[in-house]
């Protein structure tokens, strides 16, 4: 079918759609959950379960007693059994049978620990020793066993090789050839801001996407699953007028729950983090830096300006809620694709990096939170982000011109639609 006339754009007409289309979307349940209490309530309450259950899981592993085996220990080293009698997370076993390989393989025993003589230059000192740990590094307890054991026998190694350095005359500065000292210069807020540029982005594009999926599913496969769709056309407003208002609710909803998101994130994760990380002597500070907020505000708009006219490019083509899921699902997908690689160490937003789409908003995003402005990239990044906008507004344009497509009729997907309708022509011309 041939392409028909969409219209002038009316923006009265578009703001009594709009308005029109945002309180049905008060009125539906779906979209209120995946839009607002989501973001809002979900993804906080999952941090706090997350890091509630990893704490739980580290006071457990702190409580329970490593089961340990020792083949005959050192002579020479009687101190070394008392180390490890009076450590409270290690029981001394006895050996049962001959078999302790089995009893590591079923979680009968923890850990297998031998003392053999040392070889080559350690026969140098006298009395000195290797120690071999047997353990199952599939198991959690006989991995903690391992570390247990472990650090027992290098702080009494430690210990004696100090003792043996002493009573040759040797200080501490003779044998200990150079020491390692840390230091950590950045500063609590930077930290805070380092951790949240690694939480938040990642969340932030998945929520604007799943506040644009549903809205974008309904806006146009829900009001023909509804019957609605013919009576809409059948107003004074002109097409052009209908898109573009369903357009800016979609995008609305999509940006409204990615910043309801990051909301609730900084209001919610110091009260989260600060138990957690207290245990490690970190002082964190969450708090956003001012300049950060306008252009968390633009990454939102460009992030849902993008999201839902690549999803309404999808839906337009379906006649019901579930063939638009469906649709939508492989866009979605893909969008999520740029974010796998977020998590290399290192990655910055970089001019290059800011043609990327998606990771170049995320990266952006990671940026302001922790206080960096590379300005250059951030314009490449706007100017990407609002080309894609674009890009896809005008095909969108371009397939609703079709009287088939905007009334629901024809029957395929947007693949099929470029395969009949634009390469088949480009070949033939």
């Amino acid at each position: 079918m041939r392409p028909g006339k969409a219209g002038r754009l009316d923006w009265r007409q578009v703001g009594i759609l709009y308005r029109r289309e945002m309180r049905a979307a008060l009125r539906e349940k779906t979209i209120l959950i995946n839009s607002v209490l989501i973001p809002l309530v979900l993804y906080p309450f999952i941090l706090w379960a997350m890091f509630t259950g990893l704490m739980f899981v580290q006071g457990q592993t702190e409580d329970f007693s490593s089961r340990v085996l020792v083949r005959a220990w050192p002579e020479s080293h009687r101190k070394l059994r008392l180390s490890f009698e009076r450590d409270e997370h290690i029981a001394l076993v006895e050996a049962k049978s001959a078999a302790q390989n089995e009893q590591l393989q079923r979680g009968q025993l923890d850990a297998l620990l031998e003392f053999v003589p040392a070889r080559e230059a350690g026969t140098a000192l006298s009395g000195n020793f290797q120690a071999r740990i047997t353990y199952n590094q599939s198991k959690e307890r006989s991995a903690t066993a391992r570390d247990r054991t472990a650090r027992l026998i290098q702080q009494y190694r430690d210990d004696w090789f100090k003792r043996e350095a002493l009573a040759r005359g040797a200080t501490p500065a003779d044998w200990e050839r150079f020491q390692v000292a840390t230091r950590n210069v950045a500063s609590r807020k930077q930290m805070g801001g380092f951790l949240l540029g690694l939480m938040l982005p990642l969340l932030f594009v998945v929520m604007v996407a799943v506040g644009c999926f549903y809205p974008a599913v309904d806006a146009l496969a829900g009001e023909r699953e509804r019957k609605t769709w013919e009576t809409l056309m059948s107003t004074a407003a002109t097409r052009r007028s209908i898109v573009t208002a369903k357009y800016l609710y979609v995008t609305s909803l999509g940006m409204f729950a990615g910043l309801l998101n990051i909301l609730a994130m900084l209001l919610t994760i110091k009260p989260i983090m600060t138990p957690l990380v207290g245990k490690t002597g970190m002082a964190l500070d969450f708090t956003a830096p001012l300049a950060a907020f306008p252009l968390i505000l633009l990454a939102g708009v460009l992030l849902a300006g993008f999201v839902a006219a690549g999803m309404m490019v999808f839906a337009v083509f379906a006649r019901t809620f579930k063939e638009g899921q469906a649709m939508i699902t492989p866009f979605y997908l893909v969008i999520l694709l740029p974010l796998m690689f977020l998590q290399t160490p290192g990655l910055k937003l970089t001019p290059l990096m800011a043609c990327v789409p998606m990771a170049n908003l995320s990266l952006m995003l990671r940026g302001v939170l922790a206080g960096s402005f590379p300005w250059l990239s951030i314009g490449i990044t706007v100017a990407v982000s609002a080309a894609l906008i674009a890009a896809c507004l005008w095909l969108a344009a371009f397939i609703l011109q079709f009287e088939d497509v905007m009334l629901g009729s024809y029957n395929g997907s947007l693949a099929r639609f470029l395969r009949q309708r634009v390469f088949k022509r480009l070949v033939s011309a």
